[in-house]
């Protein structure tokens, strides 16, 4: 847990090629822009991808050690190396949950860090709020999304000019289309999880979850506002028609959002993200994302 590679993350310029990735995993806390400390492993994997590292967001009350989350990561390093971090509030991570608004800078962590250590091309995987992140990261970070980095600023997510954040393709599998959604039990559930006292002691001591007792202000820009900004970096929807907290009308909305950039996967009977996507969709995935990222 080296200082010197957590300040690197935080706020060094791109250098491709800057280390040898290494041959081991590897285990570190990474330092967000906005100073959180990000709990981060680097599994080098067993696929010949060349310079290609996945990133993987998880989904709210997850974490890098979850197995369901390690279970995606390990189906994923058949292809290339992965990058899996806990986003803040969760697991060994700093700071608390914001519910898919300041986690954006986390997986900014997670993505400078794989170019640290020689990975030109990254591919970010996100899974339901982790689905939500990855979009909104690439309309702000993304090379050519300058009205992504003036939206960002706006809301006071500034990226500090870095150019060693950005993706090279994106896959958002089981994400909302829109905030404050409620219209499934599950998510009802959820609101009250992440709104109420009750809600928020159960969060950090039954879901080991911390989160964040201050409404969004600024209310950040949705997934939906936020995929037309993304091209020309290839983006991937993945959804199932059985996914009972967002239907079928969330993917949909982002694919037509993208004006024909998007591929959109409808998952036959699948449900809802990293529990869900079995183990050859993972691997349809991989084989998607090494061909797309550059």
């Amino acid at each position: 847990m080296s200082s010197r590679s957590a300040g690197q993350a935080a706020g060094s310029s791109y250098r491709p090629h800057l280390e040898t990735a290494p041959r081991t995993p590897v285990r570190r806390f990474l330092l967000t822009v906005d100073g959180v400390t990000i709990d981060a492993a680097y599994d080098p994997g067993t696929g010949a991808s060349g310079d290609l590292a996945f990133i993987v967001a998880h989904g709210f009350t997850g974490d890098l050690d979850r197995p369901h989350v390690c279970r995606a990561a390990g189906i994923l390093a058949r292809h290339a190396p992965v990058v899996t971090f806990s986003f803040r509030g969760h697991g060994a991570s700093g700071g608390r949950s914001t519910v898919g608004d300041r986690e954006v800078h986390d997986l900014a962590a997670a993505v400078a860090w794989a170019r640290e250590l020689g990975h030109a091309r990254v591919a970010t995987v996100g899974f339901s709020m982790g689905g939500s992140v990855v979009l909104r990261h690439a309309a702000i970070y993304g090379e050519t999304a300058e009205a992504g980095r003036r939206q960002g600023r706006q809301q006071g997510q500034e990226h500090e000019g870095r150019t060693d954040a950005h993706t090279d393709a994106v896959v958002s599998v089981s994400a909302p289309a829109r905030w404050y959604y409620r219209g499934t039990a599950p998510m009802r559930r959820l609101h009250w999880l992440v709104t109420q006292p009750v809600g928020r002691i159960v969060g950090r001591y039954g879901l080991r979850t911390r989160i964040h007792h201050r409404e969004w202000d600024p209310v950040p820009a949705s997934p939906v506002e936020s995929v037309p900004l993304i091209a020309p970096t290839p983006l991937l929807i993945v959804h199932g028609d059985q996914d009972g907290y967002f239907p079928v009308d969330h993917p949909r909305m982002l694919a037509a959002a993208s004006g024909g950039h998007a591929e959109l996967w409808l998952e036959h009977g699948m449900g809802h993200a990293e529990n869900a996507a079995d183990d050859a969709l993972l691997a349809r995935i991989g084989d998607w994302a090494v061909a797309h990222a550059g």
